[in-house]
């Protein structure tokens, strides 16, 4: 049996052999989801709520790694990312407008959390924020543009352990756990429209339109990177091996990102909140209140945003960048050098350089951006965005044009899958009702 590649189908499994090893695009999607935007949304919810809002987490966690695994699935088994697999299957009407929402969304809350970078440093040591911003979006360009797909994967991924300095920051704050449990097991409802509006904002941080495209190219990116790899519709007899890796790979990154979330909740409750400072609205700001509590907690608060940060802007400009190159069917991949991939080495590029410049105090009097403000158009550009295109996932899975023998699929997975998609579009309509202009 020959692949479309030309190569013989080989059954080898993946050569894998510790969890450490096991893990990828996975790991390295969920933990870019704690980006410093996401920071600054679990802090408000910790500062304005204390624990009445934890139960959320165990909620979105289920939801999140399922959507995860099916955007991931869809990359393994067709070799395309969403952007590729949408532009063959389905009207460019539809295709155009997603990826125009997808880099909208993207650019502005590259700017977020390139400001919240360079605050986080002035915090610790002083200086203007705006050059440690640029130096940073430099870095990060720098990474993707000139760095191998193995060396950068390996950055990234080496960078994910930075979600554990908010696990130290609960421990060296007095957090009184009954309270905390009773948040986490037992939903503690109310009528106020600010509450639900905080509800919809974590779903909206949690569930973003970004890690579908990120972690379904990053699949592709694997497949051309193992000579002995091939997509699952060619090479079918990987495909036990490869969905074992891409469930581990998935849910263990998704646990880690929703339990670093659920700890940056817990410390904004038992500090912010417990003394009284209940309106958070960047994490440098959160970061800032935690100083008088410990040089320690404020010193992990701070770092951990730059380690957020440094992992999550090149995967929201990576994102972009798959979606346009595979929308326009230009070369895409971090393994191509950049002359054979211009187009998408192009738009990452502007589009880390464009989010830099709404830190600018002239393009934020032009345009009104204000950190807040990009953090909240962003909130609103991703909910409007992720419930088409989860729909569009959802329909594709199931897909036998796209997915081939795959597309009957796993029975709970495409419940879950749904059930998600449910509650997104139930969150972008509460988040519509409880506008406030």
């Amino acid at each position: 049996m020959t692949t479309l590649q030309g190569r013989p189908a080989s059954t080898s499994a993946p050569k894998h052999t510790g969890l450490w090893s096991r893990l990828g695009p996975g790991i390295i999607t969920g933990a870019s989801d704690d980006d410093p935007s996401g920071i600054a949304t679990y802090s408000q919810a910790g500062a304005a709520y204390g624990y009445s809002l934890l139960w959320t987490m165990p909620l979105t966690l289920p939801l999140m790694s399922a959507v995860q695994e099916i955007s991931a699935r869809i990359g393994r088994i067709t070799g395309r990312g969403l952007a590729g697999n949408l532009r063959r299957h389905y009207p460019k009407w539809l295709l155009y407008p997603v990826v125009f929402l997808l880099v909208m969304a993207n650019v502005i809350n590259l700017g977020a959390d390139i400001g919240a970078m360079g605050d986080a440093v002035r915090l610790l040591i002083g200086g203007p924020a705006l050059i440690y911003s640029g130096a940073f979006a430099l870095l990060c360009i720098a990474l993707e543009v000139f760095a191998s797909y193995p060396r950068c994967c390996k950055v990234l991924k080496w960078l994910t352990p930075v979600l554990f300095s908010y696990f130290i920051v609960v421990f060296l704050v007095h957090v009184p756990w009954k309270t905390a449990m009773k948040g986490l097991l037992l939903p503690q409802l109310q009528r106020s429209g600010d509450y639900w509006a905080t509800v919809i904002a974590v779903f909206g941080t949690t569930i973003s339109p970004y890690l579908f495209f990120w972690q379904s190219s990053q699949e592709t990116e694997e497949l051309r990177a193992d000579p002995d790899a091939e997509p699952l519709n060619y090479a079918p007899e990987q495909a036990a091996a490869q969905f074992r890796r891409i469930r581990v790979d998935t849910y263990v990154g998704m646990t880690a990102s929703n339990v670093a979330a659920l700890f940056m909740m817990i410390a904004a409750a038992a500090t912010l909140n417990a003394s009284g400072i209940t309106d958070v609205e960047t994490s440098t700001q959160a970061a800032q209140a935690l100083r008088p509590l410990g040089a320690l907690a404020f010193f992990l608060f701070a770092m951990g945003i730059v380690g957020t940060g440094l992992l999550a802007v090149p995967v929201l400009a990576g994102s972009a960048a798959y979606a346009v190159g595979e929308a326009l069917q230009w070369p895409t991949g971090l393994d191509r050098k950049p002359l054979h991939a211009k187009g998408f080495y192009a738009v990452i590029t502007v589009a880390t350089l464009m989010g830099l410049a709404f830190n600018f105090p002239l393009v934020q009097r032009t345009t009104h951006l204000t950190p807040i403000k990009a953090l909240f158009w962003s909130a609103v550009i991703n909910g409007v965005t992720a419930v088409p295109i989860m729909v569009l996932m959802m329909l594709m899975s199931s897909n036998p044009r796209v997915m081939g023998k795959f597309a009957s699929g796993s029975k709970l997975l495409r419940t879950v899958g749904w059930l998600a998609t449910a509650a997104m579009a139930a969150a972008s309509v509460g988040m519509f009702l409880t506008w406030k202009s």
